[in-house]
Order: structure tokens, then sequence, then C-alpha cells
């Protein structure tokens, strides 16, 4: 499937998929939103790729919403404001209920939005040149989304030092490894075959193992340890209930990323 925005293969049994819009810091406009789904899902589906990864092209890792190419589209700026209000995203594994285990390779700054792709992962690795912020504050936007998928990841007083200083706060590869955003820094070059080499680790379990165990992972942040325990032991086989089966819908209140503006 070609794609305009987006860089998408296998390389064994793991599935790569590259933000390609280095010239624009790699920033979501109109054309990648609407990819992004298409990808995600078309990865998903293929039985060979057991694992994903999820990276950018050029400098950038993922900068956001590109604003100057969405205001050029004022149909698409209304819809990305509804869905971000709305909590309706669809730009993540996560947000699209993906059951492959998904690894984020954060080769640059990632900034705002782009804080999505690194929350909703399973696994993230970091080049050591890389650089996390949000500056949704400083540009006269309420964030939100991200605010609340980082306190998942970080504890909450670096979480809303992020979000309150906004564009005056970078939070750089080592600290984010310190606060547990990170599990693995790794020089810039490296970076690439690091993604590899842990997500082909990843493809050696049984793939409805993996899941399973993806699954029962993200319901414990979401329900709790007791309540996750019991949803386990009540499904019908190893977890197979919940907020990664086939048409899940998610609302504002159980979703963890996205943007609110004023």
């Amino acid at each position: 499937m070609a794609y305009e925005t987006l860089a998408v293969e296998r390389r064994g049994p793991v599935g790569w998929l590259e933000f390609d819009r280095p010239r624009a810091g790699n920033a979501m406009d109109a054309a990648m939103m609407a990819e992004l789904p298409r990808a995600w899902r078309e990865l998903d589906a293929d039985d060979d790729v057991r694992c994903i990864v999820v990276t950018g092209r050029g400098r950038a890792f993922q900068t956001g919403l590109d604003m100057a190419a969405l205001a050029r589209d004022p149909a698409s700026l209304r819809e990305s404001s509804r869905r971000t209000r709305a909590g309706d995203l669809q730009l993540t594994g996560w947000h699209l209920g993906v059951r492959t285990p998904v690894v984020a390779a954060v080769n640059g700054v990632c900034a705002g939005g782009g804080l999505h792709f690194v929350v909703d992962a399973d696994i993230v690795l970091a080049a050591s040149t890389a650089t996390f912020l949000d500056p949704h504050v400083s540009v006269g936007q309420v964030s939100a989304w991200e605010a609340i998928g980082l306190v998942r990841r970080i504890p909450a007083t670096a979480a809303a030092r992020l979000a309150l200083i906004g564009a005056h706060e970078r939070l750089g590869a080592a600290r984010a490894h310190q606060l547990g955003l990170v599990s693995e820094v790794v020089e810039p070059d490296a970076l690439r075959d690091a993604a590899q080499r842990v997500a082909e680790t990843v493809a050696r379990a049984d793939p409805a193992h993996a899941r399973a165990l993806k699954q029962a992972l993200w319901r414990a942040q979401e329900l709790g340890r007791t309540a996750a325990s019991e949803a386990a032991r009540q499904s019908a086989g190893p977890f197979e209930a919940g907020p990664f089966d086939a048409g899940h819908s998610q609302d504002a209140s159980h979703h963890p990323d996205g943007e609110v503006h004023p």
C-alpha cells in the first residue's frame, strides 16, 4: 500500500512505521492523520509482523500537529479540533486497538502531539540526542491528554513540569531514562539497529502470548491490579476481552492522550 507521508516496510518479523515529513519535523498534516490508521491496521493485520517499530525520518521524531498546513485546510483543521476535544483520536496503536506489541524509537525531538506515540508504545528507546517537550501552554492551548498519558509513565510532578512550563522545559534522553519514560538510550547511529534488535526479541514469543501479555499490562494500567486480575479470570480465554478488542471504541473519560483546545 502506498503512502505519501509515511514509510511502511517489513524487516523480517518487524514492521516499521516511519514518519516521513522530515522538512516539517515530521509534524502531522491532514494526509498523515488520514494515513496513520491505514498503516497501523495494515501492519497489525499482517501475520508475519510480530512487533511494530514507530520512528521518524530526519532529525525529528514527531512534533505534533502541523498547524501551518492545517490552517490552509479549514475543513481538516475543524475535524482535528473536533476529534481532540472529543478524545476521538486515531493516531497511535493504542487509539486504534492495535494488538501487536509496539516499540517507539525516538530519534530526535518529540513535541506536543508527538508524545502520544511515546506514552502509547509498549517499549520506548531513544537516541542520546532525543528531547521531549509539551509546548501547548506556551502557544495558548490547553494540553490535557498528553499530560494524562505522561502521568502513567513518569511521576506526576515531572509531567506537570513539562505541561506547565511548556516550550521552556525540555526533557533530555538521559533524564527521560531516569524517570522511566525511556527504557534504553543509545547513540543516534545505533538507534535503528537497537530498535530492530529489541523488536526481534519480542517477536520470538508466540504471537498470541505476546498479545495477551500486552493486553494484560495495559488493562492493569487502566483498571488497577485488582480489577484487571478479576477481568482476566472472567474472560473466556487468556485476556480475550478488553481495550484491544476489534471495534473497541474509546471515549474521553478513558482516553489518556489527545489535545484540548480552548
